[in-house]
């Protein structure tokens, strides 16, 4: 059992990996954590766009890393898991933040996109399950971070499928945290419209995509929720956290 991450509180000193970490909210968590302290392992499919969010982490004083990772490729998540082992001795946190929003109607039959939906935001979360509960369960302590939405919770046309993926990861989530046990932990987080890449270039016209910019909150505000989950004391555990503009229905 690692006596650090087992009963040290905060972020500080904490190795924390976050997938989809190379724009939008994944970006945002990874600074964030890094300027509270953390060591970040960073893993994302553009290396280009990884190396940026490395150099300013670095350059305002942080540690990271960088792995190119496909979330959807069970030995990816291995990869990035055992990279923070093998630099770090360990890894505290696991945030499986990448994201697939191509929403579409269904009479559309965009069936390309259903299916890279399902594998990024749901085969992806259990591919990152996968490769980090024999490490947590080995160290005695681990927290997983899942990123939902609150699509989740109120379903509206056009986004079917994704809210579908959304829920998903809801409901395996709670089914990790009561298969757990006392010595792991689990989070959901659900964020409402946020100001990123992705929700911008899933908007399904300039109307709504528009109306993201307007009312978006910025990504910071889930990297601060991210942040709440893991500087909890041993024994809490933060089940969920819904994040939304105040402007969003």
């Amino acid at each position: 059992m690692s006596e650090h991450s087992s009963t040290t509180t905060g972020v500080e000193g904490k190795v924390i990996a976050i997938t989809g970490a190379s724009s939008g909210i994944g970006a945002a968590i990874a600074e964030h954590l890094a300027q509270r302290g953390a060591s970040v392992v960073l893993g994302a499919r553009r290396e280009d766009r990884l190396a940026e969010v490395v150099a300013r982490i670095e350059a305002a004083g942080g540690a990271a890393l960088a792995v190119e990772v496909d979330v959807r490729h069970r030995d990816d998540l291995a990869r990035l898991v055992a990279s923070a082992q093998q630099h770090h001795g360990r890894l505290d946190v696991l945030v499986s933040n990448a994201g697939n929003m191509t929403i579409s109607g269904f009479d559309e039959l965009r069936q390309d996109d259903w299916d890279e939906m399902v594998a990024t935001n749901l085969t992806g979360v259990l591919n990152g399950i996968g490769a980090a509960l024999p490490v947590f369960r080995a160290q005695g302590a681990g927290h997983f971070i899942h990123m939902s939405s609150t699509s989740a919770h109120r379903i509206v046309p056009t986004q079917g499928v994704y809210a579908a993926t959304k829920t998903a990861v809801r409901v395996l989530s709670e089914a990790l945290r009561q298969e757990a046990g006392p010595d792991l932990r689990v989070t959901v987080v659900s964020p409402g419209m946020t100001d990123t890449e992705g929700v911008r270039s899933g908007a399904v016209d300039e109307q709504t995509a528009s109306r993201v910019r307007e009312v978006a909150q910025p990504p910071s505000a889930i990297a601060r929720a991210v942040a709440y989950a893991i500087e909890q004391p041993a024994g809490v555990d933060v089940g969920e956290i819904i994040v939304r503009p105040t402007a969003q229905s």
